[in-house]
């Protein structure tokens, strides 16, 4: 989805506050939020890309205004609605309804096993079409939807570095189509994603789907 999210390479928000760089959490309501968030992955099993999804609905000025975490819980929560796990009027009261419809919360150790083994993305999938070492251009625009491909590397030639193999793509999977893709590394110089940065020797990696690219 193109729109206010969309963040990487824009300018006019100010510096980035580090002065909580070294805490996991700006307080204990942010360690709910995220607790909360992860736990629903292993009840419902909600697709990561769902949930990146959901929360790029959130209005523009809740998206620039709310605290990170929260936007995290106003997405859980809009999911957990959408599932019928969960009501308005739960979520107005506080308080459960029908106890047999309410998942059951998840133990301390499932909660530890599930953040301690990730889930694998990789699939079975077809041959890569783009060999190490391709020149490759990215796609010029976005779709509606959720896209990983950011809109600072759009219409922008990149070498490939390395193949991945076959992952879920995104893009699919926000709409609960699970589908596999080709993998890429995809390595740009800084100056033909920044133009400002024209002449600079640093390079940006970025892991990117076959669909998005193209040879350069």
């Amino acid at each position: 989805m193109d729109g206010v999210h969309d963040l990487g390479g824009k300018q006019g928000f100010g510096p980035v506050d580090r002065a909580h760089e070294d805490e996991p959490y700006h307080g204990e309501a942010d360690a709910r939020a995220y607790a909360l968030t992860v736990s629903l992955r292993g009840e419902r099993a909600y697709p990561v890309d769902w949930f990146r999804h959901v929360r790029e609905t959130i209005d523009p000025i809740d998206y620039l205004s709310r605290p990170y975490f929260d936007q995290w819980l106003q997405t859980a929560v809009a999911m957990a609605i959408d599932a019928g796990d969960l009501s308005m009027v739960e979520v107005a009261t506080g308080e459960a309804g029908d106890p047999v419809r309410t998942p059951a919360p998840m133990d301390i150790a499932a909660v530890r096993t599930m953040l301690t083994n990730p889930a694998n993305f990789e699939r079975e999938g077809a041959a890569p079409a783009f060999a190490v070492g391709a020149k490759v251009r990215t796609a010029s625009h976005g779709h509606s939807g959720h896209t990983r491909l950011p809109a600072y590397a759009r219409g922008a030639t990149g070498t490939v570095i390395a193949y991945r193999g076959a992952h879920l793509m995104p893009d699919d999977g926000a709409r609960g189509i699970e589908r596999a893709e080709p993998l890429y590394t995809v390595a740009f110089a800084r100056g033909d994603l920044f133009p400002e940065a024209a002449g600079s020797p640093d390079v940006i990696n970025l892991d990117l789907w076959e669909s998005y690219l193209a040879i350069g």
